[in-house]
């Protein structure tokens, strides 16, 4: 075999994991001279006696050799006879979760260290769940230092049946646990004779082998546009890379979202022009004729695709500030950057006992189901479907570093729920939704409660925390060219806007702001300027018409500054 596997150590602080991956490099004769003999040199004057702390090879930083622990991620590449490997040896410490959160994101294989003595802590639970979080389907589990504990089958097993609990609450398909001693060397690169009843091969012979082709659906292909390349007028080319299937010259894409569709004109890999590509392949694509391409664009041989702007996915905070429902993030999917606000937390995860727990707010390092509405809709699927199009990050707006990392659990409806709704009459907005500001941030955000639609004899809220609309008014909604009639707290009539006349009631837009409408000349006035608004004079048409304070003001809950 001489594929390359990626993978990852982690588990709680001072489990072996850089002692480990140590000793593989010094048994497996991986070390340059200079390498080993510098090891021999620098454990004499460590805390074990003289003898050789294999964990110095992966220490880096410093601060790390000072406290003998692992802070940042050291990438360790290395080959055998049977395999090319890259290792990310992770920080066991629990202020470095976001750090091992990163290593994971790469691997297909997780080796999670246990300590003998010790047993399953919570942090090797919590990297374990963070793992299958970030899309690892390979686990090992190697229970390390059986050493001190006179190498005892007992013991082991008693850590193997707990193994096997967890592995049962996280749905682990392929999981294998390997008793070792990262500092000894047994069942590293070697079984010595310190564990007779274990016959279930060593670390490194699983790692040389295992097969971890993941069984994706490849026959779709999708590309998502990262760069628009235009070196001059007669080029205009779409550069990513493939993500699965495969694209061939003469082929009909999509452009989603849009549904915009061309033929591929030429397929370019570097400089060189070639017939077809696949997943994998980082590709220049030219089509046929002129569509809207641009980053974060995706190109699809298909339609079918899901576009939508509202996703719950699964979140594992990061940021020292706890996140609470309704802050606005940047967030990015894919090649696609945009703004999104945490609408609600669903529940967070205790990491011990996987229980669902209701909660308010997202403290650091812990991991919630999360509810989140983008200001667009985009091409987004399930981690599970498309690992590509299902993997996300949320981005501070102010200091642009990341709080949170996570995965798409599933997808809503491709539109909008229409806030009002009558035969083939749709309208959307935002009327009853809820405005806060959090002023620590200076960010303005809304809160959709319940997303209902309404219909004739539906009853309407005119009070929240954030809105005060009188009893009866009237909405008109130009984009949708409709009227609502609001009478008495309720939905009386949803019409064309071609058959509504003024009443002389209150007139307000689909997102709660007064339109200053005084009679039939107004309106007919608002509707022309609104019609014929354009780039150059919406501003101003804006400030003519619209009114926010008049049935607005922006609140606050427990968890923002009121205004």
């Amino acid at each position: 075999m001489n594929s390359l596997l990626k993978f990852i150590t982690c588990g709680s602080v001072d489990d072996g994991k850089s002692t480990l991956l140590g000793h593989i490099l010094y048994d497996a004769k991986l070390l340059y001279a200079d390498q080993e003999k510098a090891l021999i040199l620098d454990s004499k004057v460590g805390s074990r006696g003289g003898e050789i702390d294999y964990s110095l090879l992966l220490y880096g930083l410093t601060a790390e050799r000072e406290q003998g622990i692992t802070i940042d991620v050291a990438y360790l590449y290395f080959t055998t006879e049977r395999r090319s490997f890259i290792a990310a040896d992770t920080p066991g410490h629990e202020e470095y979760t976001r750090n091992m959160a990163v290593g994971a994101s790469f691997a297909k294989l997780a080796v999670v260290m246990v300590d003998a003595e010790h047993g399953v802590l919570s942090q090797t639970r919590r990297h374990a769940r963070i793992c299958t979080l970030m899309g690892i389907r390979y686990f090992v589990f190697a229970v390390n230092k059986m050493d001190l504990v006179n190498y005892s089958e007992e013991r082991f097993r008693e850590i193997r049946s707990d193994i096997d609990v967890l592995s049962g609450e996280l749905g682990l398909q392929h999981m294998k646990a390997i008793p070792v001693s990262a500092t000894q060397g047994d069942n590293i690169t070697h079984a010595l004779d310190h564990m007779p009843w274990y016959q279930g091969g060593t670390l490194l012979d699983y790692l040389e082998t295992v097969d971890v082709t993941e069984d994706e659906n490849q026959d779709t292909f999708y590309l998502p546009v990262q760069r628009v390349c235009r070196p001059d007028h007669t080029f205009r080319g779409f550069q990513g890379q493939v993500e699965s299937g495969r694209v061939v010259k003469g082929q009909k894409l999509t452009v989603l979202p849009g549904g915009e569709s061309a033929h591929v004109k030429a397929i370019h890999i570097g400089f060189e022009e070639v017939p077809e590509a696949y997943a994998g392949q980082a590709v220049t694509i030219q089509l046929d004729c002129e569509v809207d391409v641009s980053r974060g664009r995706v190109l699809a041989d298909t339609d079918r695709l899901p576009v939508a702007k509202r996703i719950n996915a699964t979140l594992l905070w990061m940021d020292d500030e706890p996140l609470y429902a309704g802050k606005e993030y940047l967030i990015r999917i894919g090649t696609k950057k945009i703004s999104g606000v945490v609408t609600a937390i669903q529940y967070k995860i205790d990491v011990n006992t996987g229980e669902h727990l209701p909660t308010e707010k997202l403290e650091k390092n812990e991991i919630a189901l999360c509810r989140l509405e983008l200001a667009e809709n985009i091409v987004v699927d399930a981690f599970d479907t498309n690992k590509t199009l299902g993997e996300l990050i949320l981005i501070d707006r102010v200091s642009h570093a990341t709080s949170a990392c996570g995965v798409v659990e599933n997808v809503g409806e491709e539109t909008e729920k229409p806030y009002f709704e009558k035969g083939e009459i749709r309208t959307d907005g935002y009327i009853f939704e809820e405005f806060y500001f959090n002023i620590d941030n200076a960010l303005l955000s809304r809160a959709n409660e319940g997303g209902k639609t309404y219909h004739v004899g539906d009853e309407v809220p005119v009070k929240g925390d954030s809105y005060h609309y009188p009893e009866s008014f009237d909405i008109i909604a130009v984009k949708s060219e409709a009227a609502i009639l609001i009478r008495d707290r309720r939905v009386k009539d949803i019409l064309p806007l071609s058959e509504y006349r003024y009443s002389g009631l209150p007139t307000l837009d689909a997102r709660g702001f007064e339109i200053q409408i005084r009679g039939e000349a107004d309106y007919q006035d608002y509707l022309y300027e609104r019609r014929n608004m354009d780039d150059g004079n919406h501003v101003k048409f804006y400030d003519k018409w619209f009114r926010f304070e008049t049935y607005r003001r922006i609140m606050c809950t427990d968890n923002f500054w009121m205004i």
